[in-house]
């Protein structure tokens, strides 16, 4: 099965899967220095390793060159800085015909924790009290609460992102694709789509810097169901699916990047000829790339928080009651999750 490395942990608690390290330090095909050391890290939980990563991909901004160029902005660079950013979303924010409603938006972004949580460490804080082994959030802490207060501005203040009418009317990657949005959050999972653009030209960038870089790892590995009647069978299938020939595979595809240093940095992945022009910014951010905690009730933990997240964004609380409505409300699933 393909799990996200978020969810390996319920999984494993369960025993529903197979740990796959030995296998690993015996294969003759796959070898653990061949992958990116955050991917395959990022499957690892109380000492043992999970799955194989097939991807190391990071959170990016997708950019519409067209409207770059009619607003006078230069396109981003690998050191822009937030301030750059929101310079930029200014510019390209417009009201086209003069009616008092936003006809072409700066910015779209999903209102998450997975959006917020690489600007929260950029600006130097953490998500919880303790990475390795938390025991509660960390989103009243000044450096968090900055991170958090820049994120919400961009709605609340800014108004260079639709509010909750305008993303629920279109939400911001049919409006990028339809060319009314000039900056668009997401993954490499967006690029099949975005390659069935043919009316303007687009390209990608990384996120821009707060006071230190920081990224967040998007990333699935192929794992053996723990109850699996043919494990050597699976074990072959994963190997052939991670060897250099998998992964060439899947990265033509355009969808992943590759978690193999090898296919990575081939013209599987850096191909000239497909969009975007500039594939390396995946590969550039992995030295900065973090993870969200491993525990079983991660996943609720996330949705809880992003709940209050999305309260903030769109104005219906201020980001103080949002971080401690979000604290006492999972506050019960951390306890739940201590040994």
């Amino acid at each position: 099965m393909l799990l996200n490395n978020r969810r390996i942990a319920a999984f494993a608690d369960r025993a529903a899967l197979e740990a796959v390290g030995p296998r690993l330090a015996r294969s003759q095909v796959l070898k653990a220095g061949d992958f990116y050391p955050p991917a395959l890290g990022a499957f690892r939980y109380q000492g043992e390793l999970w799955c194989i990563p097939q991807n190391v991909s990071s959170l990016v901004i997708y950019y519409n060159k067209a409207l770059f160029d009619a607003a006078g902005v230069p396109y981003p660079t690998n050191d822009w800085t937030w301030a750059d950013f929101v310079a930029a979303a200014r510019a390209l924010t417009v009201d086209k015909n003069g009616d008092s409603v936003t006809d072409q938006y700066g910015v779209g972004i999903d209102p998450i924790l997975y959006r917020l949580a690489p600007f929260i460490w950029q600006a130097g804080g953490e998500l919880v009290d303790d990475p390795a082994n938390p025991t509660r959030l960390s989103l009243d802490s000044p450096a968090a609460r900055l991170a958090f207060q820049w994120f919400v501005d961009l709605q609340v203040r800014e108004k260079v992102v639709p509010d909750a009418a305008a993303e629920a009317a279109q939400e911001s990657e049919s409006r990028f694709l339809s060319g009314a949005l000039g900056m668009y959050f997401n993954s490499r999972r967006a690029v099949p789509t975005m390659r069935t653009i043919k009316n303007f030209d687009w390209d990608v960038a990384p996120l821009p810097r707060g006071s230190q870089s920081a990224s967040i790892l998007h990333s699935d590995g192929y794992c053996m169901a723990g109850k699996s009647k043919d494990k050597e069978a699976a074990w072959k299938f994963i190997e052939y699916a991670n060897s250099v020939t998998g992964q060439e595979i899947v990265a033509r595809s355009g969808r992943t990047v590759p978690s193999l240093r090898m296919v990575a940095e081939s013209a599987s992945f850096l191909d000239p000829t497909q969009k975007p022009a500039h594939s390396q910014v995946w590969l550039d951010a992995v030295p900065t790339l973090r993870t969200v905690p491993v525990m079983s009730n991660w996943p609720a933990i996330e949705d809880t928080v992003s709940k209050e997240i999305e309260r903030a964004f769109y104005g219906q609380a201020s980001v103080a009651e949002a971080a401690a409505a979000a604290s006492e409300l999972t506050q019960p699933l951390f306890q739940k999750a201590a040994p």
